[in-house]
């Protein structure tokens, strides 16, 4: 199989975006996606976790894919494919697939059967299924599935369609590194979780982002710094946008969709239901945070990163 993605540098993980009656919003996802190329993106990732991607039906599935891969032009989505089921995480990758998607993210989930064995036939029936690469996402904390290194090292050895990890195990840095040491053959590393262990893991060895951070033009400004081999100011970028890559990754999406409608991406921060959206104080607080870190600067632009630093 030709891999033709290089799945390093920074790939945004998109929001979902909804109108105020929570219907799903292409305008504002054709937006969103034309905004991240023009911002240099390496590829942009959509119906992820925090994409709200279970709380979509098929079919708006289907037409959120033909929206972006239609907006992003040549740039690569990776569209996230994880279901509980085996056969309908296939289904949903050849659908990505006929769809035009340049590659699909693919995480296990937990069952009470679930063994490692099984973790390797799921992803090992969708590769034997769909043709394209797959993203493997090791994200315990909302599959309830522990990854151990051996394992992934295994996938990686035996399955040429993975071609990426997306890497979200706390505590991330030295699974990155015992990954880096193990692995036999190249396949990238991205760094998620909102970007919050990104200067640690830049330093183990990650190859970029693959995350839903919204501002990714400081993600972009961190791993141009690195591979720069400027330890220093990868450090600086990190520690002026900490606090809000900090409160960004607070549990769910409400957060992440507000600061995206502050950037006039989202014509809404609308999430659907059961989710909820910014708690009391909380757009206060983000109002405080953003006029800190960023003064006067008009975030419906592409941040000047190093003008900022």
């Amino acid at each position: 199989m030709t891999i033709n993605i290089d799945f390093t540098g920074v790939f945004p993980i998109l929001a979902t975006p909804f109108d105020k009656s929570e219907d799903l919003n292409l305008e504002d996802l054709d937006r969103m996606v034309r905004f991240m190329a023009e911002t240099g993106v390496d590829g942009v990732t959509i119906l992820g976790v925090l994409g709200e991607a279970h709380r979509l039906t098929d079919r708006e599935r289907e037409t959120a894919i033909r929206t972006a891969v239609a907006a992003a032009g040549s740039m690569p989505v990776v569209v996230g494919a994880s279901h509980r089921g085996t056969r309908a995480a296939l289904e949903l990758s050849v659908m990505a697939s006929e769809l035009g998607a340049g590659a699909v993210m693919i995480t296990p989930h937990a069952e009470p059967a679930m063994t490692e064995a099984r973790i390797f036939e799921h992803y090992a029936c969708v590769a034997d299924g769909c043709g394209l690469p797959i993203v493997v996402q090791d994200h315990p904390a909302s599959t309830g599935v522990q990854m151990p290194v051996p394992l992934l090292l295994k996938l990686a050895a035996e399955i040429q369609s993975v071609a990426c990890f997306k890497e979200e195990a706390v505590p991330t840095a030295p699974k990155i590194r015992a990954l880096k040491a193990g692995l036999g053959r190249p396949v990238s590393i991205l760094t998620g979780l909102g970007g919050l262990y990104g200067l640690f893991d830049l330093e183990a060895g990650s190859d970029g982002f693959m995350t839903g951070f919204a501002f990714p033009e400081v993600l972009q400004a961190m791993v141009a710094a690195a591979r720069a081999g400027e330890a220093e100011e990868v450090a600086r970028i990190y520690q002026r946008f900490l606090p809000l890559i900090v409160f960004e990754q607070q549990p769910g999406v409400a957060v992440r969709k507000d600061l995206l409608r502050r950037r006039g991406l989202l014509s809404s921060p609308a999430v659907r239901h059961p989710g909820g959206g910014l708690p009391p104080g909380a757009a206060s607080d983000l109002e405080s945070i953003v006029a800190r870190v960023l003064p006067g600067v008009d975030l419906t632009r592409t941040l000047e990163v190093a003008a900022l630093c």
